[in-house]
């Protein structure tokens, strides 16, 4: 069997999990890769078909999970409330299935602390991962990746706090939960899943100092809009994007008596550019009359405008769902952000001037060079003065850098070198003011994007080394001349190897080695003290699959990960390592005795605010 066709090698990027649409029906370049995704992959010690076990009813299921520290939760008892029991069977192209939302019976009279959703899930037999996206009231508030079955079946559980949605869980509201899924002989895997939450009341020693929507830096915001499709649909509320010539917008209008504003965007990526990192550029592709090959390079920059006006960017982080590159190495340890897809902060206050004026506005969102599909939805938080009918505000400064772009290639035929590097500033700021006074508000999202790609074997090998680094800082100066900074670095390293080893009579070897990881530090300043965080988290994982005749006959994934965490008041270490299922040591720690000799950047200290 040749190899000669980068589309062919293209096979081990992302094994596409068609999550939009049907199986086979894109172009041929996927159609390849569907047909290779949809292959039996083998469980521990078995070949081809023989590794559905008779016994497997009576094995258990196998627990899938994402690493990440336990959310902190208040030493009170929490109420918890049924949200969704549904089983996602066939569900392409159908609506999604909704619930009437209630808050708890008491919400009027108490306050709570903290708000966690847990999504938990069953699943037997074969399927792809299904992107799928939990919606209240518009407001997306969860989206996430399902685990890949197998025979025995698998279960996961998710927890997610959802504290900073107070005020729309506070009242009722439509739950919408969409997750498109195909159910056929072939794919037999329905999604059993069962979402709860849990509403935990505040401790008396903290009093409602943590929810002080009066604050302007704490505290959720009193208002969330939906900047997302509405309802009914055969689909979800996320927009999709495309083409990079493709925009979408949200009409929206605010409260008069607005005084901050933030922008929550979530974004996921599918389809052709799943794997947005691995694109070839299209003076590469033209050079070797490639077709049906994803192009445009390996760079993306999802921009938000506001009536036409760029006011801030998204440079998202590489998620590499259940099913990519290699699924053997999510088992059962999924990739960073998988089961809860970041969303990402754009700070607005600045441009309320331009808005508080009673008058409908227009959000607006495209990505630089897409291919189909981004799926692309935000939240408008907003905090109102509670004292005051109206606020008045003016946008005093913005500059928008131009990309700067540096870009390098030298290839022969199919196999060659490119290198580019990127970068990009976004600054604002303005003035609102309220019954608090006259308030300043300044932001800076500064962005830095490497990528170097090494093509080898006529592309049958392709090594990509990939950083993406964000900086933001929002400063806020109050009339009594004090000022809050919150400042933010983030880190997005990724290293991905991947070969196919041809080894004739219709069968090779599908190599893959990843490196995956985020990086964050933050920290907060004002009269009051420092807080900050730092994040350290790291994955390592190699992969082969051995396949004969369109049939993958054994495969083997390792996986290791390393998540540090560490605050004021708190840290968490977990080292972990996984083979083809089974854990194969796991160390936790909570302790923070090592605390004092790593270094905190931004001069993140033990004061407390």
């Amino acid at each position: 069997m040749a190899f000669s066709l980068p589309r062919l090698f293209n096979i081990l990027l992302s094994l596409l999990s068609f999550l939009h649409q049907p199986l086979l029906s894109s172009a041929n370049h996927y159609e390849t890769k569907s047909l290779l995704r949809s292959l039996e992959i083998p469980e521990p010690d078995a070949i081809a078909n023989e590794f559905i076990s008779t016994s497997s009813n009576a094995t258990p299921p196998t627990t899938f999970f994402e690493v990440t520290k336990p959310i902190q939760l208040p030493n009170t008892k929490p109420i918890k409330k049924l949200i969704l029991l549904h089983d996602f069977g066939y569900t392409y192209g159908k609506p999604p299935v909704l619930a009437e939302y209630t808050p708890p019976s008491n919400s009027q009279s108490q306050r709570f602390e903290k708000i966690v959703l847990e999504w938990t899930a069953t699943c037997k037999g074969r399927q792809f991962d299904r992107i799928f996206g939990v919606w209240l009231g518009g407001v997306e508030i969860f989206r996430s990746c399902t685990a890949e079955p197998r025979a025995t079946g698998i279960v996961w559980t998710v927890h997610k706090d959802i504290t900073r949605y107070y005020s729309l869980l506070m009242t009722n509201q439509t739950l919408a939960v969409f997750l498109g899924n195909i159910v056929d002989d072939t794919y037999t895997g329905i999604y059993h899943v069962n979402i709860s939450m849990y509403f935990y009341p505040a401790e008396e020693k903290y009093g409602l100092g943590k929810l002080n929507v009066d604050n302007h830096v704490n505290g959720a915001a009193d208002l969330i809009l939906p900047i997302s499709r509405n309802l009914p649909l055969n689909d979800g509320l996320w927009f999709q994007i495309q083409n990079s010539t493709d925009v979408k917008s949200k009409k929206f209008k605010i409260p008069q008596n607005a005084y901050r504003a933030m922008l929550e965007v979530y974004v996921s990526f599918h389809e052709n550019d799943e794997s947005w990192y691995t694109n070839f550029y299209n003076e590469y592709i033209a050079t070797n009359n490639l077709t049906g090959t994803p192009g445009n390079g390996p760079f993306r920059e999802v921009l938000v405008s506001l009536d036409s006006v760029v006011v801030g960017s998204v440079w998202p982080f590489t998620v590499v769902y259940t099913g990519g590159i290699n699924p053997l190495l999510w088992r059962p340890i999924t990739g960073i952000g998988s089961f809860d897809l970041p969303s990402y902060n754009i700070e607005m206050t600045p441009f309320l001037g331009n808005i508080l004026d009673a008058k409908t506005h227009i959000l607006e969102f495209r990505v630089t060079n897409a291919l189909n599909v981004w799926f692309i939805d935000a939240n408008l938080h907003l905090w109102l003065d509670k004292k005051g009918s109206k606020t008045e505000g003016k946008l005093t400064s913005l500059n928008v850098s131009l990309l700067s772009l540096s870009f390098a290639s030298s290839f022969k035929g199919f196999d060659g070198t490119f290198s580019m590097n990127v970068s990009k500033t976004i600054t604002s700021s303005g003035w609102v003011k309220s019954s608090y006074g006259t308030i300043i508000t300044s932001a800076t999202q500064r962005f830095n994007y490497t990528n170097f790609m090494v093509l080898g074997k006529e592309a049958n090998k392709q090594i990509v080394n990939q950083t993406i680094d964000y900086h933001e800082k929002v400063i806020v100066q109050m009339p009594s001349s004090s000022q809050t900074i919150v400042e933010s670095q983030k880190s997005f390293p990724l290293y991905l190897y991947t070969d196919i080893v041809d080894h004739g009579n219709g069968s090779y070897t599908a190599v893959s080695n990843v490196s995956l990881g985020l990086n964050a530090n933050k920290e907060k300043k004002s009269d009051q003290g420092f807080a900050g965080s730092s994040l350290k988290n790291l994955q390592k994982a190699q992969g082969t699959m051995l396949v004969k005749g369109n049939l993958v006959v054994s495969g083997l994934g390792t996986t290791e990960q390393t998540y540090s965490y560490k605050d004021n008041t708190s840290c968490y270490f977990r080292n972990i390592s996984s083979s083809n299922y089974s854990i194969i040591y796991d160390e936790v720690s909570t302790s923070c005795r090592e605390r004092q000799k790593l270094h905190l950047p931004y001069g993140i200290g033990l004061h407390k605010i």
